[in-house]
């Protein structure tokens, strides 16, 4: 049984929201993926989905998109992204995923989930390039919102196991890396001994800013889909 990881589907099934304006290899996306996620993925498998899972504004909307990912293989984690204003509680989304019978889908909002000997945790992160009062005030609670999944996963389920984090925002940018300064999320990260971050949120040109590969100890990957020519990577 495997990990794998791709964000930022951004699936538009009940909207009219074209991706390609990113470039023309968002063109029928929807069907790169299925392909490319059914040549890889068994039913035991699980999926982690980093953010801007749906286009749809609201939870009643997103019907179709949940169920494009539901007849897929695997399990799925889906973690909230920037443009996903259709998510509510856990409690509501959990209700409507049973009501609707998309029984191998459950989301990663202030909790965490484990998978055999590795525990899956996250939040959303926010933009860590603009620099004013209400932005910090949003990088400092989901610095919180980060740190309560991990302690979670370490509550329910022990310390002896591999914690993964996930977020759909960069937990790091490159004035880090010019200043040598951890942000916020890197400190917890390092405080609780997390070695692998996986991230998305960008694309087309601003894929070029992501950073890559092993920094202050951990090793950050970005997952967005048009990243990874949509095509799921291998986690685990």
């Amino acid at each position: 049984m495997s990990i794998y990881a791709i964000g930022d589907l951004h699936l538009s099934f009940n909207e009219d929201k074209p991706m390609n304006i990113f470039g023309e290899n968002w063109n029928q996306h929807e069907s790169k993926i299925k392909i490319n996620w059914e040549k890889k993925v068994n039913n035991n498998d699980l999926v982690i989905l980093p953010g801007d899972f749906s286009w749809s504004m609201y939870l009643k909307d997103t019907y179709k998109d949940f169920e494009y990912l539901n007849k897929l293989p695997g399990k799925k984690l889906l973690l909230k992204g920037n443009h996903d204003y259709w998510w509510s509680t856990v409690k509501s989304m959990r209700n409507y995923i049973k009501e609707n019978n998309f029984d191998n889908i459950d989301f990663l909002y202030n909790n965490s989930y484990e998978y055999e000997d590795t525990i899956i945790v996250g939040t959303r992160g926010w933009n860590l390039y603009e620099d004013n009062d209400e932005n910090k005030k949003m990088i400092n609670r989901e610095i919180t919102r980060l740190e309560l999944s991990i302690k979670n996963g370490i509550d329910n389920y022990g310390m002896n196991k591999e914690i993964i984090a996930f977020m759909h925002y960069p937990p790091i940018v490159k004035q880090n890396l010019q200043k040598n300064e951890m942000s916020g999320f890197i400190k917890v990260l390092k405080k609780y001994n997390i070695n692998k971050c996986y991230y998305g949120h960008l694309h087309g040109m601003a894929i070029k800013e992501a950073i890559l590969g092993e920094h202050f100890g951990i090793e950050f990957q970005l997952v967005s889909a048009d990243s990874i020519n949509f095509d799921l990577i291998k986690i685990k």
